[in-house]
């Protein structure tokens, strides 16, 4: 038996009116540009890891579904047995973003074991579906100062800088090292999110600078006039013109909203990156569903919901929102959409929560094969997907009280 949960939240004028008593609070003249944002807890300082965690409400019910679907997940599918690929990246990612709000050390372990599992038995970095589990590893060195888990984002940095073929503009490839010089949306997560990370760990400009131009790459390459993605470019098979795939335009946007967020820490901009995501932005609250998600593919009505796109999206909309690259607009949206992912949520005859409603990999391709790839539950990147929304929708204005 599966049982549904429901979770309500207040509504759009109260999210919007709140939103807007805090950015009030901090707004400055247009011609000098602002470094506070709504997620500071002192706009003197950079936000340490304490304010990092009260501003997400550990003690919150977003924060403690998150936990919930975490630990189920931890008890169903062992660390030992995932295997290095983006998805289980994207999954572990997630389970550090937990450990930083909650410090559940029964996560902490998990992807510590996950990690020091593949270290004994070797990893190799090859393509862009290779780099997510670096974001796992880098955590893992911000904590203990392991040099071995920063080993791993240096392997990434490799990759990237020596191994991986580039387009002639210098798009690094999502094949990599694979023959074909070929740029896909996702890519812009699996290395961007490591080059994000590994820049702020770091206090370095040059990953930033390496992600602001693949962001100036990409977009020139696969942006529409309309702000949306295309999937690829440079792919040999035949792609449908119009044709916008949810959840590769959401590792857009999280990408693009996190690299903004480390340019912000760091008392810089790129108005560039930042045009690029206001205009994705803007179209994506566009086609967003009635019911708060977003469809597998965006523009089309007929597809289904599909919740890893609708949680990524609420993710990189309220990351960007919290640290002002985007505006308090987003809001409304992002509380509809946690809510679709709560939605998306059941139970067991344990009461353990699973993640449903996930779409399956996705390769470039017709509109028909994107239409009609299935859905599945408790899969390693949806479920990662469904927790970072939780996490950071938590402690918002006008959520959940």
């Amino acid at each position: 038996m599966q049982v549904r949960l429901c979770c309500a939240t207040s509504g759009e004028a109260v999210a919007i009116a709140a939103a807007i008593a805090v950015l009030a609070s901090t707004a400055c003249s247009s011609s000098s540009p602002t470094y506070e944002f709504p997620d500071a807890c002192d706009p003197r300082d950079v936000p340490d890891a304490s304010c990092y965690a009260a501003r997400r409400d550990p003690a919150s019910a977003e924060v403690a579904l998150a936990l919930a679907i975490a630990h189920r997940f931890i008890e169903v599918h062992p660390a030992v047995e995932l295997r290095w690929d983006w998805g289980e990246g994207v999954l572990m990612y997630a389970m550090t973003e937990v450990w930083r709000v909650t410090g559940d050390a029964r996560v902490r372990d998990y992807y510590r074991a996950y990690i020091d599992h593949h270290l004994a038995r070797g990893y190799d970095v090859v393509w862009s579906d290779s780099c997510p589990p670096a974001l796992a590893a880098i955590a893992l060195h911000v904590e203990t100062g392991d040099e071995r888990y920063a080993r791993v984002a240096e392997d990434v940095s490799t990759y990237l800088d020596e191994r991986a073929l580039r387009t002639e503009d210098g798009g690094i490839s999502h094949l990599g090292t694979l023959g074909i010089r070929t740029l896909w949306i996702d890519s812009l997560f699996m290395f961007g999110m490591v080059l994000n990370r590994w820049a702020e760990v770091r206090d370095e400009r040059r990953p930033l600078d390496e992600m602001g131009a693949q962001l100036a790459i990409f977009a020139r390459r696969l942006q529409s006039p309309g702000g949306l993605f295309v999937h690829a470019d440079g792919w040999p098979l035949p792609q449908d013109p119009d044709v916008y795939w949810g959840r590769g335009n959401a590792w857009v946007t999280v990408a693009a909203a996190d690299y903004l967020r480390v340019r912000r820490l760091r008392r810089d901009d790129d108005a560039a990156a930042a045009a690029i995501l206001e205009a994705q932005a803007a179209a994506v609250l566009a086609v967003q569903d009635a019911g708060g998600g977003w469809r597998t593919v965006l523009n089309r009505p007929e597809t289904y919901v599909e919740t890893s796109a609708t949680a990524l999206f609420a993710y990189g909309l309220a990351r960007g929102y919290r640290y002002g690259v985007l505006g308090v607009d987003v809001l409304p949206a992002v509380h509809r959409a946690v809510t679709a992912v709560e939605n998306a949520v059941v139970v067991d005859d344990d009461g353990r929560p699973i993640v449903t409603g996930i779409s399956g990999p996705t390769i470039v391709g017709r509109y028909d094969e994107y239409a009609a790839v299935k859905t599945e539950d408790d899969v390693s990147y949806g479920v990662g997907a469904a927790i970072l929304a939780l996490v950071e929708r938590s402690g918002l204005p006008g959520g959940a009280p």
